[in-house]
């Protein structure tokens, strides 16, 4: 795509939770927009961090690291980076939209997951119709 995008067309595109939207991509890196509701599922990306940007709404995020299990909250403008090797756990009580920021081709469930609920798209994102 050689245009600007609307975000918050592309948003308007699509109402699916947890089914991230492939939005433009960057050298290897793609920009995702996605939809949270609800519980993700724990997950790790073994090889890549992944970037959080809150457009709209609040966001949880559950952390494993050593010495236990912490949550990050960020709220609309803010940022978050979990690193590789970090199980994590995104969630939203009442509905966010987020931009995210992953090599081309990383799982939304990650490398190793938990049972993937039915509410969440194991996928490598789908690419945003024309907005």
């Amino acid at each position: 795509m050689n245009r600007p995008i609307d975000l918050a067309a592309a948003l308007a595109s699509f109402t699916e939770a947890w089914s991230p939207r492939i939005v433009t991509t960057v050298n290897d890196y793609d920009i995702r927009l996605a939809r949270f509701a609800g519980e993700h599922v724990w997950h790790v990306h073994t090889d890549t961090d992944e970037f959080f940007l809150v457009l709209d709404g609040t966001i949880d995020i559950g952390l494993r690291e050593d010495g236990g299990e912490r949550t990050v909250t960020l709220r609309r403008g803010e940022v978050f980076v979990v690193p590789c090797g970090v199980f994590h756990k995104p969630s939203s009580t009442g509905g966010a939209a987020v931009l995210l920021v992953e090599p081309t081709g990383t799982l939304s469930v990650g490398d190793e997951h938990d049972a993937v609920p039915d509410h969440v798209d194991a996928t490598t994102g789908h690419r945003l119709s024309q907005v």
